[in-house]
């Protein structure tokens, strides 16, 4: 067991230290390839895999459900903590609700349960990043619209995915092929892109952040017991929800609180605690999912 979690975990973070050894040296400019993995590169994968003819949204639908469920069931269970924490709900509870689902879960789900894994790593991205591009927004501006998703290429591949499985329409080989190959850049990207990130993270409100690493991971597995007995999911979807909920803070986290002026760096300082604590808390929740 220990070795097979070793083989799990370390090539994820291998390939994190690697972006962050790369930045130490060279300090590259990071936005616009996260800009363009999140505008391409994510919106190919996750269309190439929803649109592909082996999925069945129907399958995945309790781990949907699942994901949305720990994900508002940490915000509720954390939110009576706000006054003794005596910090702002908007800078608290998005990075507690909205995990790594993207850099860290899709890789160490596919790695831990092998490619057959993909379609259910990509139905739980997809559910916390239409989470969080509603609810997520709307907690740190009121004045967020609907409307505003259809501008969101992530939503766009996903609707569009969704429609090709629904109606079994498929890309002709000659355009199908290419846009997997896009999406197969994403995967390693997000994690060097991580590593690349970490070092522009301030540590100085590291009390926070060592809250905030304990906190995500311990109100994500509590909301996923929680809610189990009224899920149906069976063998390896129950492990990936464990290991879900166990994820650390979206980098996202800190990109929309910069954005949006939330105290970016009371922000950033959770997400990177939680996702250096993470080397600790990943395999432990790995030992549970794969019992």
């Amino acid at each position: 067991m220990l070795v097979t979690i070793i083989n799990i975990v370390l090539p994820v973070f291998l390939v994190v230290a690697t972006g962050a050894g790369y930045a130490r040296w060279f300090k590259p400019d990071i936005a616009w390839i996260n800009r363009i993995n999140m505008d391409v590169f994510i919106p190919a994968l996750i269309f190439s895999v929803l649109s592909g003819s082996d999925y069945n949204l129907g399958e995945y639908l309790h781990l949907a459900f699942g994901a949305l469920a720990v994900s508002l069931g940490s915000g509720l269970l954390l939110w009576p903590f706000l006054r003794i924490l005596k910090v702002s709900g908007k800078t608290f509870l998005p990075p507690m609700m909205f995990n790594n689902t993207g850099n860290m879960g899709i890789p160490l789900l596919v790695l831990a349960f092998g490619e057959a894994a993909l379609p259910a790593a990509v139905t739980l991205f997809i559910t916390v990043n239409l989470l969080h591009f509603t609810l997520g927004l709307y907690i740190l501006d009121r004045s967020t619209r609907l409307g505003s998703l259809l501008k969101v290429p992530i939503v766009l591949a996903t609707f569009a995915g969704l429609v090709f499985s629904y109606t079994g329409w498929q890309l002709p080989s000659a355009l199908a092929l290419p846009v997997e190959m896009l999406g197969q850049i994403s995967i390693p990207l997000m994690l060097f892109a991580l590593g690349v990130r970490f070092l522009d993270v301030d540590l100085s409100d590291i009390r926070l952040g060592m809250i905030g690493a304990l906190a995500c991971p311990l109100s994500g597995v509590l909301a996923a017991y929680l809610v189990a007995p009224f899920l149906n999911l069976q063998g390896e979807q129950w492990g990936m929800l464990l290991v879900f909920a166990a994820l650390p803070p979206a980098v996202l986290n800190f990109m929309l609180a910069e954005k949006y002026q939330q105290e970016p760096q009371k922000v950033a300082s959770i997400v990177l605690a939680g996702n250096l604590a993470s080397l600790i808390i990943i395999p432990a929740a790995l030992w549970l999912a794969l019992l």
